[in-house]
């Protein structure tokens, strides 16, 4: 069942007789797999990818380059751990260059976000400087494209 966890990340459906189809093996062989998975923390749940063009979700997303202090004995994990428990933090990571931390913030507005992070984010002892960009329009989610070339797309005309 190696490749149980590519497919999953392929197709992103659940259904255990759908993928016990596509491996050539049965569902509950599936279901234990997944179970297994489960336990040791391989799979931590599934997410839908939403085309934001297409729904009417309002939210406003934002990337942070958090620069911060390492702490002794703990480095940057604990400071990590702690900016991720945060509700408006979608994501976080450990980064090499000229930040420490790339944050993904989500946020019903603007404003919210800017609260968030001049408020919670850069007044955290041990956070330096941060730098937000907020993001605009997706091209590309998780491998998928949202909106083909061809699709809303204006050329200009050519001349003879």
């Amino acid at each position: 069942m190696s490749d149980l966890l590519s497919i999953l990340q392929e197709t992103a459906d659940p259904r255990p007789e759908r993928l016990a189809k596509i491996l050539g093996c049965t569902a509950e062989d599936v279901e234990s797999e997944l179970e297994e998975l489960r336990k040791n923390k391989t799979l931590l749940g599934w997410m839908p990818l939403l085309n934001p063009t297409h729904h009417d979700l309002e939210q406003v997303r934002a990337v942070i380059e958090v620069k911060i202090s390492p702490e002794r004995e703990g480095g940057f994990d604990r400071m990590a751990m702690r900016i991720s428990k945060f509700e408006e933090v979608e994501s976080c990571y450990l980064m090499s260059g000229g930040y420490d931390l790339l944050v993904f913030v989500t946020g019903k507005n603007l404003r919210s976000v800017a609260s968030f992070i001049s408020e919670r984010l850069a007044t955290i002892d041990g956070v330096l400087s941060t730098a937000t960009h907020f993001l605009l329009r997706p091209y590309k989610d998780h491998g998928h494209i949202f909106e083909e070339e061809s699709e809303n797309q204006e050329k200009p005309s050519v001349s003879p």
